[in-house]
């Protein structure tokens, strides 16, 4: 197999993606696996590709104010992948040009031309992407730029946009639990070239600069997780010795965290509606070395009812529903182009149909976590709203809690802690 072309795979991504069938990390991962991509040439193919995603009605302005005439959409996707080097990365510009317009189907001269034009005018042009709407400046559906502008105010908005278009940081958590009593929290702490603490989330640190250390990853040490997630934890507050249900359990990042602060006793059961994704928490749980958490696969939306009578009850249950996924659009990256304006409405049925059908397993007095990685009202306070009015009698709100990304720089979040009245 000849060795293969980033640049190539990046664009034959973008013309997968456009069809609409596929996630963006599924394209990559496919192509990936098909041509074997490895080290800086996968590095590049993705930074293009995803780059590409997050900048894309900007980067469509900016041919449209430099082509003349018609472009047909095989070269407008090559001119979104030059323009986007040329703006946005430290690629040499006559490599972002030649290589790129080496990808031309035809018009290569118009294509060449245009790219030359873009690298002439860029401050020009910069400047006066500056003067359009945040919605085609920051590439985001118009429709979620004024729902934010309504819930959160303008500058917020425009800072959460622009934090939604930076590749994202990686960050870690110090597995306490580690195989072997390795004290995870000191390896991360005597790496600081590695790793830095997070102020205010104890246990996770910051990866600083290429990869985690692989060793450190199959030693079970670490794992790779944002510290948005311990908002939905640290409300639980999971105690030694407590029974506790995960729902949504999978990847596993907030079963282990739970387990963690558990200091690995008590009973956690990890439950998830899809058998191959709860082969994932399984995986996960294997390779941090947890031992004592059980799995099983229920679909919440079709509760096997006489099981579950006969299941013993919890101390504490999170619901961590499906959602919408609007506070990680800077992890996913065409999150954006995939919502719909009645995507939260239709969220919303999904996540109290879920959380419903967990409150039987509830003990009196017991605490049940609700929580998603969406920014949106709809999904959080809405359905916190509709659970208390739906079941006066059972249920009291304790507290809510979130993590938004323009004010704490980490994932979008919200949880909310319900009591079962005894």
């Amino acid at each position: 197999m000849s060795k293969p072309n980033p640049r190539q795979i990046a664009l034959d991504a973008l013309r997968t993606w456009e069809n609409g069938s596929k996630h963006a990390d599924e394209i990559l991962g496919a192509l990936s696996h098909r041509y074997r991509l490895q080290g800086p040439d996968h590095g590049l193919a993705q930074t293009l590709f995803y780059g590409v995603l997050r900048h894309l009605s900007r980067l469509d302005a900016i041919i449209d104010e430099l082509k003349r005439g018609k472009m047909n959409h095989e070269n407008r996707c090559v001119l979104r992948l030059g323009i986007y080097q040329l703006f946005h990365t430290d690629i040499a510009p006559h490599a972002a040009v030649n290589e790129t317009v080496s990808l031309a189907r035809g018009m290569r001269p118009v294509v060449n031309g245009i790219l030359r034009n873009a690298q002439r005018q860029q401050k020009e042009l910069e400047a006066l992407a500056e003067t359009w709407p945040l919605a085609i400046a920051q590439s985001h559906p118009e429709f979620l730029v004024k729902r934010w502008t309504e819930a959160f105010g303008e500058e917020a908005t425009r800072q959460l946009c622009i934090w939604n278009n930076e590749p994202s940081k990686v960050f870690m958590r110090a597995n306490r639990l580690a195989p072997d009593g390795a004290d995870s929290e000191q390896i991360l702490t005597d790496a600081p070239k590695i790793a830095a603490k997070v102020k205010g989330k104890s246990g996770f640190f910051e990866l600083i600069g290429g990869a985690p250390p692989q060793e450190w990853l199959e030693a079970g040490i670490i794992y790779i997780q944002d510290p948005s997630t311990s908002v939905a934890c640290g409300l639980m507050n999971p105690k030694r010795g407590e029974s506790v249900l995960d729902a949504c359990a999978a990847p596993g990042g907030k079963t282990a965290l739970m387990f963690d602060r558990m200091h690995g006793s008590g009973r956690m059961l990890a439950v998830d509606a899809s058998a191959a994704r709860l082969d994932l928490v399984k995986q996960n749980i294997r390779r941090l070395g947890l031992t004592g958490i059980e799995t099983d696969v229920i679909d919440w939306q079709r509760p096997p009812k006489a099981r579950l009578a006969e299941m013993e009850k919890f101390d504490a249950i999170l619901v961590d529903v499906p959602c919408s996924n609007s506070g990680v659009i800077r992890r996913r990256v065409d999150v954006r182009w995939r919502l719909h304006p009645t995507e939260f409405i239709a969220m919303q049925r999904t996540q109290l149909a879920i959380t419903e059908a967990c409150l039987p397993l509830l003990k009196p007095g017991g605490r049940l976590v609700y929580s998603t990685c969406s920014l949106e009202k709809e999904e959080n306070q809405d359905v916190v709203d509709l659970l208390l009015s739906r079941h006066p009698q059972k249920l009291e709100l304790e507290e809510t809690a979130d993590s938004l990304p323009w004010r704490d720089g980490f994932d979008g979040a919200f949880a909310a802690r319900l009591r079962m009245k005894s």
